[in-house]
């Protein structure tokens, strides 16, 4: 008899409270800034990563984060995810991706919508590398104002 996925709680604390702090480094002047782009260059392929400021209010706020490689594939979407931030937890969590509706914890499985049983998990994480290799090896991108 297979196992029901239990999400741990401890491990997915700290995953949220290290993508928070993450995200205030690449967005240090949250409260009045909109958007920033980072590009990350590797091994000869490049992909800009957009923090998109969506909402903004006194104890949360979300953001969008965007992923654009350099050679698009029609295969192959990058991944939007809306994330939000909780200031008085210091936490930041993958609400949704892309324009479905809110993810739950957990799922159970086979489902009709195919998510993993952890999928919310798995995509905290991947947040998480997404901002590390921002703050490792990514290259802020100043606005070019046209005037």
């Amino acid at each position: 008899m297979k196992r029901k996925y239990v999400p741990d709680l401890t491990r997915q604390s700290s995953v949220c409270e290290a993508n928070y702090a993450r995200l205030l480094k690449l967005l240090p002047d949250l409260d009045t800034q909109d958007q920033r782009e980072y590009q990350i260059s590797w091994q000869g392929r490049s992909a800009v990563v957009r923090l998109q400021v969506e909402e903004r209010f006194r104890y949360t706020s979300t953001v969008m984060v965007s992923q654009q490689m350099e050679s698009d594939s029609r295969w192959l979407d990058a991944p939007q995810l809306l994330v939000r931030l909780y200031h008085d937890a210091g936490m930041a969590e993958v609400i949704c991706i892309r324009q479905r509706r809110q993810l739950s914890g957990r799922y159970p499985y086979p489902n009709p919508q195919m998510h993993q049983p952890d999928e919310k998990a798995q995509l905290n994480d991947f947040l998480g590398e997404c901002l590390s290799q921002c703050l490792s090896h990514g290259h802020l991108m100043e606005p070019v104002f046209v005037g």
